[in-house]
């Protein structure tokens, strides 16, 4: 049995929440493991110099890194570091602890290669996330915070809220990102809209003070209030974009459980919006783009349309935990076969092929 069949064997067997907190455990205890974490690294963390990017003034070994989902905590970032992701991005994070939605709330797609979620931003503070951030890592490490409005906290309040989570977190941030686009907290959505999102962005961006700070914006958003936000976010000086969340549409799915949908469904709608970003806001902010990244074609292909940086998820829980390395090793081969010294080459052509 391969290891792939072997892994999906796995997956058809287990429950999806019950195996993510095992393996967040795994994680946690080889990421307070010094030998161990330093073999990983050793053995699977990038080191070809041609994937080096430079992204708002932030160093990452590889443009490929993890979106937030995974490590909702902060409970693992040097193990998933030593796996090969070039930074991760941790969370999402609530300025109050909160136990997340009611269980069954996890839900695997395996034949589509999707995943449904409606957690709810279950996570144990912002608090607690900092005196993790604040220990020893062992290994280099990149990483983002993802943050999110409390469930019981009013939309009236949203502000104040993330604020809240900023003053604790953004100093021990790589960069700091403001979620508004989960479709799991009731009303997180609105504060896409673009008089709702200049307060909260401009008030959280004064209190990051130097830390990079970047929106997150969901798929379902229409074209029009995609080009708000973009412009929103250049004229307020924010590092960047991260496009997409999870999506609500169901299309190309079997199951209609509630939550958010990841995953191979969401690829074409994900490179749609960052093609459309980079058009509009290309050249005067950073784009991370996230949603149905599987292999090296899909990391190849967002780096073309216009993103600086990749992320993945749902493509970890299928791929295993070689997925990062795997694609980083790929990436480093396809730059050599097309002549190119490195991925800021790959970056001169954004926009003029794919």
């Amino acid at each position: 049995m391969s290891y792939r069949m072997l892994f999906t064997w796995v997956l058809r067997r287990t429950d999806a929440e019950k195996i993510h907190h095992l393996t967040i455990r795994l994680l946690a205890t080889l990421s307070v493991l010094p030998v161990v974490k330093r073999i990983l690294h050793a053995l699977l963390a990038p080191r070809d110099e041609s994937l080096r990017v430079q992204a708002f003034g932030v160093h990452f070994p590889t443009p490929f890194g993890l979106a937030a989902g995974f490590d909702k905590n902060a409970e693992c970032v040097p193990a998933l570091s030593a796996l090969g992701f070039g930074h991760v991005e941790v969370g999402t994070i609530t300025a109050h602890a909160q136990p997340g939605n009611a269980r069954p709330r996890l839900f695997r797609l395996i034949p589509e290669k999707a995943i449904i979620n409606r957690m709810g931003f279950n996570n144990e503070g912002a608090k607690m996330a900092a005196r993790r951030l604040k220990r020893v890592r062992g290994v280099p490490a990149v990483v983002g915070v993802n943050i999110g409005k409390t469930k019981v906290v009013p939309e009236e309040e949203a502000t104040r809220d993330y604020v809240a989570s900023a003053r604790v977190l953004a100093g021990l941030a790589d960069y700091l990102v403001v979620n508004v686009s989960s479709p799991n907290t009731p009303g997180l959505r609105n504060l896409q809209a673009v008089d709702l999102l200049r307060p909260l962005l401009t008030e959280v961006k004064a209190v990051a003070g130097r830390t990079p700070l970047l929106v997150k914006i969901a798929p379902d958003l229409a074209d029009e209030d995609i080009d708000e936000v973009a412009e929103l976010a250049a004229e307020l000086g924010l590092a960047g974009i991260i496009a997409t969340n999870t999506t609500i549409s169901r299309a190309g799915v079997s199951s209609t459980e509630t939550g958010g949908l990841s995953g191979r469904p969401l690829k074409d709608r994900s490179l749609e919006v960052l093609r459309r970003l980079h058009a509009k806001v290309g050249d005067r902010l950073v784009l991370v783009s996230v949603g149905g990244v599987e292999d090296v074609d899909d990391v190849w292909e967002r780096l073309l349309a216009g993103a600086t940086l990749v992320q993945g998820y749902t493509g970890l829980i299928y791929g295993g935990p070689l997925w990062a390395w795997d694609i980083n090793r790929q990436l480093s081969r396809r730059l050599r076969r097309h002549g190119l010294s490195s991925v800021r080459d790959l970056h001169a052509r954004a926009g003029r092929v794919g």
